[in-house]
């Protein structure tokens, strides 16, 4: 097992503008009145455990693939993939706001593309926002040489998602290459002699679950 360490404190880069003003305005409101200044204290804790973003372990398994996200397992299906065309296994992973945020790469590899498209914002628990929210998808050959779709979605109040690689860019597992903030979801299509080792329901860690193994 390897600690997977970042290059930047366990609270996200990404939340440090909002934790800045919401604990700026909070300490503010606590001057005037410490009674008034309750809902501006919860506020500012709500986001600090939002962005927050610890390491994990990685594990050594060579025919794992690892969760991308924190949350629970909404997916499990043989369907198309649109960004790869092919047949595909299929895993969600629901993000809600008390999950943390960053997205950490399943597999080590080569990012092939990188699509990006606009789209809604609708609840990222339904089945329908995998092809009609917006999304950002990775489309990575492992270095097996199977394919693996890597696909960040918007959900209802997430309003951005952020990625930092681009194609021929190369992924090391739990790598964290992403984040997407308020409430989100994370499909990973896998070739169908894939095993998945989650069903609907389990809740899942970033880089520490196995969502299958090939």
């Amino acid at each position: 097992m390897q600690l997977n360490n970042y290059p930047h404190p366990i609270i996200a880069r990404e939340g440090w503008p909002f934790l800045g003003i919401t604990f700026a305005v909070a300490l503010l409101v606590t001057f005037f009145s410490v009674a008034w200044s309750l809902p501006f204290w919860i506020i500012a804790l709500f986001v600090l455990q939002f962005f927050r973003d610890p390491g994990r372990v990685i594990p050594q398994n060579p025919a794992a693939v690892l969760s991308p996200a924190d949350g629970r397992i909404v997916v499990v299906e043989k369907t198309m993939d649109p960004y790869a065309n092919r047949e595909a296994l299929k895993i969600s992973v629901f993000m809600n706001v008390f999950n943390v945020h960053s997205n950490r790469a399943p597999v080590d590899g080569k990012i092939e593309k990188v699509q990006y498209f606009a789209g809604k914002f609708v609840n990222a628990d339904l089945d329908k926002a995998s092809v009609e929210n917006e999304r950002n998808a990775l489309v990575i050959t492992a270095d097996n040489g199977q394919t693996v779709t890597c696909v960040q979605v918007a959900g209802l109040i997430a309003r951005r998602i952020l990625c930092y690689v681009k194609a021929a860019d190369v992924l090391t597992r739990g790598q964290r290459y992403g984040f997407i903030r308020f409430g989100s979801r994370v499909d990973v299509y896998l070739p169908l002699t894939a095993t998945p080792k989650v069903a609907v329901g389990d809740k899942v860690s970033a880089t520490e679950t196995i969502l299958a193994e090939f």
